[in-house]
């Protein structure tokens, strides 16, 4: 596999990891201010997040036929189409252009090309990068994809708070087009691997409630959960706890940042440097994910809530690169493309559940939703030491 093929892959993930957090930060404060309600504004995330859940895996499989350079550009470019489809009508409906009824449906619609083409992406890329990599550095390959991703997710309100000091619309308008500039370079550098036709057509298609997949699915769904009810509550828990602390969107972008660094650490460090087993990436980093969300629950002080960012983003930087790879691993060639759609079906599952799920928890006691977090990350904990695909070593 050519370097400027994963180069440009990993780039197109960070550009939709931009964009998938940005949106969430600033589009329900934007709408409301307009006239939408908070179950309107939730709402239209809500739509996307199933339509992503649906055809994610169908964009895996579609990767094996008409190869995964193609779906993967097809992807960045309906990512790229949804940002501007969301930000346009909220621009003129600010500015008098457009009657307030059409902004909730237009929203909807905008996000919706994220949906149900952007979902195409992510199970495109991994993919491929399965069909190019050797299976002993498969985990390390999956590793900087997930940690690119991450870093975009964290890295997009960061940016985007920067952009949006020149105007509401900048922001929308640099991500889709480093987007676009990232389908590019994927189109010059990256060949359209594809299974023959013949046998895609003709293979068993594998099931998601499959052994060898249903597993990692679960552990997935789990941390997309607490890591989607973590970063929406961020700004929220720092206000609440520490109302008396000056600055607090630079404590809030610091936190954020963290979060980021910290991931790209433990990745760099236990995928590649000093690697570990898939099995040792899953235990150690479901119980660091425990004991930051435990500490931040029972020590509700700001040194301690920084050092369980860091273990928490330590944490997740081994969680989710060791499933990705355990699930690659452990499917045949020709099942690598709906494997990985299945994975990425699962990870809007977070954001699907937060509203309706982390944040009455969070609205009771913010502690609670730590305690809650730490409650699933034990649960998964028991689950991996119990089932019998995670027991036995995978050899690689």
């Amino acid at each position: 596999m050519k370097s400027s093929a994963s180069t440009w892959l990993k780039f197109g993930l960070f550009t939709v990891g931009l964009g998938q957090s940005f949106v969430f930060v600033i589009v329900p404060p934007l709408a409301r201010d307009l006239g939408l309600s908070e179950i309107q504004a939730s709402l239209v995330f809500a739509f996307s997040a199933i339509a992503w859940a649906l055809t994610s895996a169908a964009w895996g499989r579609a990767s094996d036929k008409y190869g995964r350079r193609n779906i993967a550009i097809l992807g960045l470019i309906g990512y790229s189409a949804s940002l501007l489809a969301m930000i346009i009508p909220l621009f003129l409906v600010e500015k008098n252009l457009l009657d307030i009824v059409f902004l909730f449906p237009l929203l909807v619609f905008g996000r919706m090309l994220n949906g149900l083409i952007g979902s195409a992406t992510r199970p495109a890329t991994f993919a491929y990068i399965a069909d190019t990599s050797n299976r002993d550095k498969r985990t390390l390959k999956f590793a900087r994809l997930e940690s690119s991703f991450l870093v975009g997710t964290v890295a997009g309100p960061l940016i985007g708070g920067f952009l949006i000091l020149i105007t509401k619309e900048t922001p929308f308008y640099v991500f889709s087009m480093l987007a676009l500039i990232a389908s590019i370079g994927i189109y010059k550098n990256v060949d359209n691997t594809a299974k023959d036709k013949k046998s895609v057509l003709h293979s068993e298609k594998i099931s998601w409630k499959s052994n060898t997949v249903w597993p990692f699915l679960l552990l997935a769904s789990i941390s997309s959960l607490c890591l989607a009810s973590l970063i929406q509550t961020i700004g929220f828990y720092l206000f609440d706890v520490f109302p008396n602390i000056d600055d607090l969107p630079i404590l809030i972008s610091m936190t954020f940042a963290l979060l980021s660094i910290s991931t790209i650490v433990s990745q760099y460090l236990f995928t590649d440097a000093f690697p570990l087993s898939n099995n040792k990436l899953l235990l150690c980093g479901v119980l660091l994910l425990l004991f930051s969300y435990l500490t931040m629950a029972l020590f509700p002080m700001i040194s301690i809530y920084y050092l369980s960012i860091i273990i928490n983003g330590i944490g997740g930087g081994m969680l989710r690169p060791a499933i990705s790879s355990s699930l690659s691993l452990s499917q045949t060639p020709e099942h690598q493309g709906i494997a990985a759609g299945y994975l990425g079906s699962v990870y809007p599952v977070g954001h699907i559940l937060t509203p309706v799920l982390a944040m009455p928890i969070y609205a009771i006691n913010p502690s609670y939703l730590y305690y809650f977090s730490a409650m699933l990350c034990l649960i998964c904990f028991i689950f991996i030491i119990s089932n019998p695909i995670f027991r036995k070593e995978i050899r690689i």
